[in-house]
């Protein structure tokens, strides 16, 4: 049976984010973000195109340049951390069969070129139950539609069986029930305890599935209770901030960082 969700000022915190600026060339695009993230938080990651969610969770495995501030994993190494990122991102053209994807989810504890024995093809075989994709464990993931494709990455990450799982806009362009399907793994998984973090553009999912959320504009808008953050006034301020935004603009430094929002 599932542990039961961790109440958030119960449990320690896994992500801190001390004045945290991260950016590319010197160039700021996430920038002084303070705040924690705790043991089973459900967060939502919302903001306007451009807002630094994928930079941000880019950030916290280490694939983008901190410029100032810190980012503390004071509840794991950055190896232990499940990141999906966007498809966008991945390379799906190489020939490679489904059941081969989603067994790399086994590599952190059976190195790249490890024997898949009984209890991991046990394994692999459960995730891709738990995903709906049965028999599809020779198809090439290339012939895969695209929510196909997602369950498939879906099962690799529950076979990493991570404490902190990063999702970088997993339900966009896959078919609702897909999506619905996906959204219950996850839903799942915060039950479990995990910590998840999901970069998101659909704000019904956000308000009807994850209880906490953080509004980016390069910048923390608004961080908490999902019905405070989510509204007209957050998200009109959020749209200003990004179109007003210099992509040339220098490291700034502030007299002090934007405090996120207690929490209850």
């Amino acid at each position: 049976m599932s542990a039961a969700p961790l109440l958030a000022n119960e449990a320690e915190p896994v992500l801190a984010f001390r004045n945290l600026t991260l950016g590319y060339d010197r160039h700021p695009a996430v920038h002084h973000l303070e705040g924690e993230v705790r043991r089973g938080d459900l967060l939502a990651l919302i903001g306007p195109n451009g807002a630094g969610k994928s930079t941000l969770l880019k950030g916290i495995v280490g694939e983008v340049t901190r410029l100032d501030g810190e980012l503390d994993l004071p509840g794991a190494a950055r190896s232990e951390i499940a990141y999906l990122p966007q498809r966008a991102d991945i390379d799906l053209g190489f020939p490679i069969s489904v059941y081969d994807l989603v067994s790399t989810g086994l590599w952190r504890r059976t190195g790249a070129w490890g024997n898949i024995g009984r209890s991991a093809q046990t394994q692999i075989a459960g995730a891709l139950a738990r995903v709906g994709l049965e028999g599809f464990e020779r198809r090439a993931i290339g012939t895969l539609s695209g929510g196909q494709t997602q369950r498939a990455l879906f099962a690799r990450t529950i076979l990493q069986d991570s404490g902190i799982i990063l999702l970088d806009e997993p339900f966009t362009a896959v078919d609702t029930r897909t999506a619905e399907d996906l959204l219950d793994l996850v839903t799942s998984w915060h039950h479990e305890g995990r910590t998840v973090i999901a970069a998101l553009h659909d704000l019904d999912q956000v308000r009807a599935r994850f209880p906490r959320t953080l509004l980016l504009a390069r910048e923390p808008v608004a961080w908490g209770p999902t019905r405070a953050v989510v509204t007209e006034q957050n998200l009109a301020r959020a749209r200003h901030l990004v179109e007003a935004w210099d992509d040339s603009a220098e490291v700034c430094h502030r007299a002090g960082p934007v405090r996120a929002e207690a929490r209850p």
